[in-house]
């Protein structure tokens, strides 16, 4: 089976995250996907930042009718920082058998041999690197080449633009705008019936 893992702060998940999912679970044949909200530093709160509770509600609300998706809260559940290796063979653990692919952007393909042990990352799975633009083939191939030769499979996909980020989806919604082209009308329900990344007084 193949598996692929989808890591990200998901604050909040929007249409482009669940779009570039889909899309890599479809050209590249993955059995099943596990979409896993990261646990985010204390040093990286911002005053708009939702709950990890949050975070982790609204992707199962985004992908609640997807018998192939998981949402797991394991890297929210655990101490410590959250470095992809640990959940890698945690999850390599539970899936011995399988293949795991590890689905990133392209700006993480390019800085990759900068994360904490990379190349133990390379035997535990496979890399899925969505790409939005164009001009970024060049360096990307180079990125792809140098992993593949410490041993890596590396695929590269195109991935449709979205228009929007998390961060701006925030300020969005903060301004009081709906983001119904944005976000699931579940995932928006949420986060009206919550008040999150709305600025309070007081």
């Amino acid at each position: 089976m193949d598996i692929g893992i989808y890591g990200g702060s998901f604050d909040p998940i929007h249409k482009g995250h669940t779009r570039l999912l889909l899309t890599a679970q479809k050209l590249c044949g993955l059995d099943k996907v596990i979409v896993m909200p990261d646990r985010i530093p204390p040093h990286k709160v911002r005053d708009d930042m939702a709950s990890p509770d949050d975070r982790l509600a609204m992707c199962r609300l985004a992908f609640n009718k997807h018998t192939d998706i998981e949402v797991s809260d394991w890297e929210i559940k655990r101490e410590g920082k959250s470095y992809s290796v640990l959940t890698l063979r945690h999850l390599k653990k539970l899936y011995p058998e399988d293949r795991l692919w590890f689905i990133m952007g392209s700006d993480m393909l390019t800085s990759f041999t900068q994360w904490y042990c990379y190349e133990e990352i390379l035997r535990l799975s496979g890399l899925i690197c969505m790409t939005r633009y164009k001009g970024d083939d060049a360096e990307l191939a180079a990125a792809a080449e140098e992993l593949r030769a410490k041993g890596g499979e590396i695929k590269i996909l195109p991935a449709d633009a979205f228009e929007v980020s998390s961060s701006q989806l925030r300020k969005l919604i903060a301004q009081g705008e709906d983001c119904e082209e944005y976000l699931d009308s579940r995932v928006r329900e949420y986060i009206n019936s919550k008040g999150l990344y709305r600025k309070h007084e007081g």
